[in-house]
């Protein structure tokens, strides 16, 4: 068996798609294979992920990073250098043992991920493969189904509306060049319906979606629905909608407030509410539809709406192997949303996909509202097979970089499988 041991990791500040602090970290192997990466950040947090590491102070209002960059000197890099690095799973289970809690807390989550993908990138450099082709050497790629932002509000967008975002799923497309047009086609529609409206569209949320003041949660649907329409395309057999609803950040006393609608609703209530959503528009996944921590609201909403659309999991299972596991023993959802940042390594990552996959639970992988011009996400999304990929919209370039490196990789593969509607079960 092939070995190439690590023989020098640094670190460094770098700053995410928000101008906020992130660990970026590079490593280099004896065979000269260099891996880098820059680790994401989210806004829109589950209680329940592993921790990142900030300095706290003045510097960037507290959300520096050189405590955590200065653990490489100290720690990572006399932890790593030696180790094999085609060993992904021997790298990561000595980052997680290194630090020594169940949340990563002490080296922060933002150095342990940074570490673990960087790692994976030189692993793939010293094969001379590709990340994707590297995490699955024997089949051919499989393209995924893009979930698209088109219209933000929640806590990528200041409230503007209190649903987080409203997403475009091209499943009729037959390829992903065709599906990420149609997307970007319904994206310019949609702005188009905005302005007829009177709203500024100028400037974009955090993921690059459209912005505005609504009325409501169901005017967006509205807004979305006729873009849809406007850019010539078919709702619900071309173009579907998705929703993140992002409920945790509604949650007050037990009850989840709409405040741009001025309405408190209890979690029977807001699961009626989705469901008429549901049975209004040409919806097919729903993400977070409840708190977190509400499982009675959870097994509600899956007894009402799993059988009909993807009921997809976020904070609810934050990408770990321990919160999954209760929510197929118990029935919760039917989905997963994966980002390796939750949990801090891609080895826990990966065994997210692996057992939702064995379970029969799709598989949407995910970037953060804080992003990088990294690309490796797609390696994943594509080597894990995971069907499905959330990356934000078609502007700003720490999106496209993603979506580029897919139409690259159908490109260059005339036998990769583009994983259409299908994905969604």
């Amino acid at each position: 068996m092939a070995v190439d041991l690590i023989e020098r990791v640094v670190a460094w500040e770098a700053l995410d798609s928000r101008g906020t602090p992130t660990v970026a970290c590079a490593i280099r192997t004896e065979s000269g294979a260099e891996g880098e990466a820059v680790a994401p950040s989210g806004a829109s947090t589950g209680a329940h992920e592993a921790h990142e590491r900030r300095d706290g102070g003045e510097r960037f209002g507290g959300k520096g990073v050189r405590e955590a960059v200065a653990a490489f000197a100290d720690e990572i890099e006399p932890a790593l250098v030696g180790r094999d690095a085609l060993d992904q799973a021997g790298v990561d289970s000595a980052l997680r043992a290194l630090d020594g809690t169940p949340n990563l807390s002490r080296l922060g989550a933002n150095a342990v991920l940074a570490a673990s993908v960087a790692c994976a990138i030189g692993a793939a450099r010293s094969m001379g493969l590709p990340l994707w082709r590297a995490l699955c050497p024997d089949l051919p790629p499989l393209l995924p189904l893009p979930m698209v932002n088109v219209i933000s509000g929640g806590a990528h967008a200041g409230g503007l509306v209190d649903v987080q975002d409203f997403l475009v799923v091209p499943v009729g497309a037959a390829t992903f060049a065709e599906a990420i047009e149609w997307a970007s086609r319904v994206r310019a529609a949609s702005a188009t319906v905005l302005r007829a409206r009177g709203h500024e569209v100028a400037l974009v949320a955090d993921e690059g979606g459209l912005a505005a003041p609504l009325p409501s949660n169901r005017a967006a649907l509205d807004v979305l629905l006729e873009g849809i329409e406007r850019s010539g395309l078919e709702p619900g057999r071309e173009v579907a909608i998705a929703v993140d609803v992002a409920a945790t950040q509604l949650l007050a006393d037990d009850t989840y407030v709409l405040a741009s609608e001025n309405r408190t609703l209890r979690a029977d209530e807001l699961v009626d509410e989705i469901a008429a959503w549901v049975e209004d528009y040409p919806i097919v996944s729903i993400e977070d539809a409840l708190g977190e921590d509400d499982l009675d609201g959870w097994r509600l909403a899956t007894g009402r709406l799993a059988d009909r659309i993807q009921l997809l999991g976020d904070d609810l299972f934050v990408t770990s192997p321990s919160r999954l596991g209760t929510g197929i023993r118990e029935g919760i959802a039917n989905a997963v949303l994966v980002k390796p940042n939750q949990i801090g390594t891609l080895t826990e990552a990966r065994r997210v996909v692996v057992m939702a996959q064995d379970a029969g639970y799709g598989t949407v992988l995910s970037a953060r509202s804080g992003e990088t011009e990294d690309s490796w996400l797609t390696d994943l999304a594509v080597g894990w097979r995971t069907g499905q990929l959330k990356v934000g919209s078609t502007t700003r370039s720490e999106r496209t970089a993603k979506w580029n490196r897919l139409l690259r990789i159908e490109s260059e593969y005339p036998a990769a499988t583009f994983a259409g509607r299908g994905a969604l079960g």
